[in-house]
């Protein structure tokens, strides 16, 4: 029952939050511009410049990276090197990818695990960055347990994860933003 009211909160009355929150952008597209004034409303130790930022989410290093000429967006957070995990692992990963991860996904880069979030940049919303945001770190934290992303689970596949604090905690400082 926890989970029904959860899920009714964050998909009916958190975006209604999200809007009045947000200050109203001059244009409908999504730009580095509108990403700082979001991240600034987020976090408080962001470093970098736009099209590059830094800052930490529950203890989470997350990067965001932009190139507004190529129209990309991308979330990321090192989770571990890939040469302490086994292939019993490895497939845990690919089994949330298919129902738990959902927007999120696990990846490997540079002999590093990753949690990401990769978006087209204008046609990304506040509401999606925020649920991306949080579903990226949700789905950091969540490694070596539920590997969820914390929104929902597909139904026909291998996980059963549950959502949790990471994923209530980011989605709820929007209301500051």
């Amino acid at each position: 029952m926890r989970y029904l009211s959860l899920l009714i909160a964050l998909f009916f009355i958190q975006p209604a939050i999200a809007e009045q929150a947000v200050p109203p952008v001059e244009s409908s597209a999504m730009n580095n511009q509108r990403l700082q004034t979001l991240i600034e409303g987020i976090a408080t130790d962001i470093e970098g410049n736009p099209g590059y930022w830094r800052f930490n989410i529950e203890n989470f290093p997350v990067s965001i990276i932009t190139d507004e000429k190529a129209n990309r967006m991308r979330i990321i957070i090192p989770i571990v090197e890939v040469g302490v995990m086994d292939a019993e692992q490895l497939t845990r990963l690919m089994q949330a990818n298919f129902d738990s991860a959902l927007d999120a996904r696990y990846s490997i880069a540079k002999d590093i695990l990753w949690s990401t979030f990769i978006h087209p940049l204008s046609a990304l919303s506040d509401q999606q960055f925020i649920d991306g945001l949080a579903q990226t770190v949700n789905l950091a934290a969540t490694y070596g347990s539920s590997y969820s992303s914390g929104a929902l689970i597909f139904r026909g596949g291998d996980s059963q994860g549950e959502q949790d604090k990471y994923y209530r905690a980011i989605v709820e400082r929007d209301s500051s933003i």
